[in-house]
């Protein structure tokens, strides 16, 4: 008799790419345009084709409260500790959460539709070489906890290679402001120096005008991470992305990694799209009002031609508890650009300090028997 993960599983294997020769399961190989073999060897190619840059109307998408793009199943497990949903390899029955480490209960395992992603960037860096960035990280630490350089002699079976969930927008935008115009200008004044003699110097003062206005932008591909599994700073860490390199969709890319579903939504990454926008637009409106000082008082921004599209991208993670509390580390699988969080060990400190509370008092004792 069959039950609900079994049905699951058996979706998951449904979608795996086979061997053209033994009929095993294939990986992708990071920075090559292939699919090996984990069992004979085989290379089994695999086309990358050029992203076509098809967006989706914002607006449109909205009001006809449909998908206006392609949907797809996928069999995803929910953490309990940071919410992320992560997707499984088949088979598995025990597993560990890749962005805090916290174990992840396989039961609660669901299958959920989502809009299937339109471009992706392949993975460019192998797992070898971020095992090596990993050490040389950590290996530059001060002050680590004695069990994290443990942890990173066998941190090879700890890193995930992750696909990450992302919404790009485009939009032209349209802003009114009010604000103020200040201009330098000079004043002599009198004054008395130290020595009781009179003195003139210039001033700088600033003549304040009101000033308002219309300005335009234009933005193209603002990034935002739809996953809530990261810190933001931790994601914004891992930029600038080559997306220009993107490619369409494609499910080899995917085989031999994991990918996380995303949990902003359309709408809401639009809201984080605009907060991003908001200083590249002030900007404008400051080189409008002109002046050597601008106050911006007003703005009501408008934004029209937004579209969107969704896009997976590919990093390598670690996930560390110390002391009840995640740590991650996390390299940006195209580039290596690297971002970690790190724990401190308190004792280290605590030593160092000891040190050199007693070298500055020692150095003060043979000072003073130098001085008697």
């Amino acid at each position: 008799m069959s039950n609900g993960f079994d049905e699951k599983t058996a979706e998951i294997n449904k979608n795996q790419i086979k061997c053209k020769d033994c009929g095993g399961v294939l990986n992708f190989s990071p920075g090559t345009s292939h699919l090996k073999c984990q069992y004979c060897g085989t290379d089994n190619e695999i086309v990358a084709e050029k992203a076509n840059a098809e967006e989706i109307d914002f607006e449109k998408f909205l009001a006809e409260k449909v998908h206006t793009s392609e949907e797809q199943q996928i069999s995803t497990v929910k953490c309990n500790g940071c919410g992320a949903s992560t997707t499984l390899a088949p088979n598995v029955t025990s597993d560990n959460c890749p962005f805090c480490a916290t174990p992840l209960i396989i039961a609660n395992s669901s299958i959920k539709s989502i809009i299937k992603p339109k471009y992706m960037l392949p993975f460019k860096i192998d797992r070898k070489k971020a095992d090596g960035l990993f050490k040389d990280w950590v290996g530059g630490l001060w002050f680590a906890p004695n069990d994290l350089k443990a942890y990173v002699e066998r941190s090879t079976d700890k890193l995930n290679g992750m696909y990450l969930p992302y919404w790009t927008y485009d939009a032209n935008t349209s802003s009114d402001y009010s604000g103020m115009r200040g201009d330098y200008y000079y004043v002599s004044e009198s004054y008395t120096d130290s020595e009781g003699n009179s003195q003139t110097r210039q001033v700088r003062k600033t003549a304040w005008t009101p000033s308002s206005g219309y300005v335009h932008n234009s933005f193209d591909d603002i990034l935002v991470c739809a996953s809530k599994a990261l810190p933001d700073k931790m994601t914004r860490g891992l930029e600038p992305w080559d997306l220009p390199e993107l490619v369409n969709y494609n499910d080899g890319f995917l085989s031999g990694f994991k990918t996380e579903s995303y949990q902003i939504e359309v709408k809401e990454g639009f809201d984080v799209a605009k907060r991003v926008m908001e200083d590249p637009i002030k900007e404008t409106i400051r080189g409008d009002i002109g002046g050597d000082e601008q106050q911006i008082i007003t703005v009501n921004t408008k934004y029209n031609d937004v579209t969107f599209k969704h896009i997976l991208l590919p990093l390598w993670i670690s996930a560390y508890r110390y002391g009840d509390k995640p740590y991650r580390f996390t390299i940006n699988a195209r580039t290596g650009e690297v971002h970690g969080e790190r724990p401190y060990s308190g004792w280290k400190i605590f030593f160092l300090v000891v040190t050199i509370i007693a070298v500055v008092a020692g150095s003060i004792y043979l000072w003073k028997s130098g001085q008697q």
